[in-house]
């Protein structure tokens, strides 16, 4: 009785183990990198875990706007300006990683920086009348001695039939920023206006540093990081009610950054608009306000569609990531057979958690999305080192054994053995004219491949006599007929009218 029930049990046993599913795994980032992502908005690549390439997000980097007159992000090697209508003169400006936007920042060793000029319809490639702009750039001192010169614009116009000189300029003294502009706006009774910083500029500290002029009601203006530091009305009588008086720029001249200058410099920007506080308001970070590193929004990307098998299981999303205080990582997938058809918001998308068991996403292909979001501080950001899709896949059914071909009078008589696999359910014959091409279109049972259903034997007719025919058998999984096993060996039969 004892053997008996052994006898059962190893035969259950042997059955479960040839309908069950095999388990196997893709493994997106890691040391085989990441693939190219379907869609991403805010996401950059940097340094993760055990030195592989993560996914983290982007720094909260200038925008190439409408208003955008120049723009200068250094992420090029090969032209440091990102957009604007100027072209590079000179420029002996280095590239750092150690940066706060992005990748690269310039670097310059007190050698000369970058010179550049504005082509016509440029803000400083234009003579005449000009509304209002904003100059903006973060700064990294290495030393801040006084004198040394960050910004520089040198022209001349003529005004009353003489030639008068014209400045803007930006440098060091006393360990603030100050700015100065000479005849820069016209009719203005000062020759001369100065905005000086209160903020003492720190060395080997970023800061961001904004002028700007508003020509609505003729404020100019100086902040470090979002905070005024100084302001001026040019105006009549020096107050908002006074006449404004406007930029007249003279000679088209060059304009030079870090002229004399030791340290970093990035994100150089300029706009043909006030200045105004981005969408969100920087919070308060170490005793100091300034701009996010990292907007509160966060980053996304969407995954390729990633195919597998037909009827194939996700059971687990397990990721390698850094996810430091406050900062948070969300996980969506979703699945189908025809990708084709898929939009934006079909399939559902399903959110997950990393190492916990997912149910009821299966298909042919499978698809990720993965929303990533800083501290409150926007100061720090997750990243995301690798992520292993578990997921289980049908067994594939044998193919029969053996395979006989019978030729006929326009036709072929195919038989087979059964498949020895438990997991079959019909068998399609696959046919065709040419040796392993099984393309053929012209039988009355149908085109390749035929599904017979369950059964041993089939006649194909509507054949023509005195051409050879190739066919091949594969068997089709009882759990859906469209997961095809491999193909049989392959046979061949000549149909003839009369056969000797």
């Amino acid at each position: 009785m004892k053997k008996g029930i052994r006898k059962i049990v190893i035969s259950t046993l042997i059955l479960c183990s040839m309908n069950a599913a095999f388990s196997k795994d893709i493994i997106l980032g890691g040391k085989e990198g990441w693939p190219v992502f379907q869609s991403e908005q805010n996401i950059t690549k940097g340094k993760g875990r055990f030195g592989y390439e993560c996914i983290q997000l982007a720094t909260n980097s200038f925008e190439n706007d409408s208003d955008t007159d120049l723009l200068i992000d250094f992420e090029n090697p090969a032209c440091p300006i990102a957009a604007g209508n100027y072209e590079i003169v000179y420029n002996n400006l280095k590239l750092s990683n150690q940066t706060i936007m992005e990748k690269s920042a310039g670097l310059c060793r007190n050698m000369g920086g970058m010179n550049i000029m504005g082509k016509p319809g440029a803000f400083f490639g234009t003579k005449g009348v000009q509304g209002s702009f904003t100059i903006e750039f973060w700064l990294c001192p290495s030393i801040a001695e006084n004198g040394e010169v960050v910004l520089d614009w040198e022209s001349s116009k003529t005004q009353k039939g003489q030639l008068i000189y014209q400045l803007m300029n930006c440098s060091f003294n006393k360990g603030h920023l100050e700015w100065n502009f000479t005849n820069f706006f016209e009719g203005y009774a000062e020759e001369t206006v100065t905005l000086a910083g209160s903020t003492k500029i720190i060395p080997d500290v970023w800061a961001h540093h904004a002028v700007t002029y508003d020509c609505e009601t003729g404020i100019l203006e100086y902040l470090v990081n979002g905070v005024t530091e100084d302001i001026i009305y040019i105006t009549s009588n020096g107050k908002e009610s006074g006449q404004i008086y406007l930029v007249y720029l003279g000679e088209e001249s060059e304009l030079q950054f870090c002229k004399e200058y030791t340290g970093k410099i990035d994100e150089i920007r300029i706009l043909r608009r006030p200045y105004s506080e981005p969408d969100y308001q920087s919070a308060e970070n170490a005793g100091k306000i300034g701009r996010m590193l990292y907007a509160p929004k966060g980053g996304r990307f969407i995954t390729k569609p990633i195919v597998v098998s037909t009827g194939s299981q996700l059971t687990r999303l397990v990721a390698e990531m850094a996810v430091p205080s406050q900062t948070e990582v969300c996980y969506y997938v979703r699945s189908g057979d025809n990708y084709f058809n898929w939009s934006s918001t079909y399939p559902e998308w399903k959110p997950v958690v990393s190492g916990e068991e997912i149910k009821d996403v299966n298909g042919m292909y499978f698809q990720i999305a993965c929303d990533l979001y800083p501290d409150g501080n926007g100061s720090v950001s997750p990243s995301i080192t690798q992520i292993k899709l578990e997921f289980e896949e049908l067994p594939l059914p044998n193919p029969p054994f053996t395979v006989k071909a019978q030729a006929g009078n326009g036709s072929v008589t195919l038989s087979w053995s059964c498949s020895v696999d438990n997991t079959t359910g019909g068998y399609y014959i696959y046919y065709g004219t040419r040796p392993g091409e099984y393309l053929g279109r012209f039988a009355a049972e149908g085109n390749s491949p035929i599904n017979v259903g369950n059964t041993t034997s089939y006649k194909i007719t509507g054949l023509e006599n005195g051409k050879i025919y190739y066919f091949a058998i594969a068997s089709w999984s009882a759990l859906d007929d469209r997961i095809v096993g491999p193909l049989s060996k392959e046979v061949y039969a000549r149909p003839a009218s009369r056969l000797k």
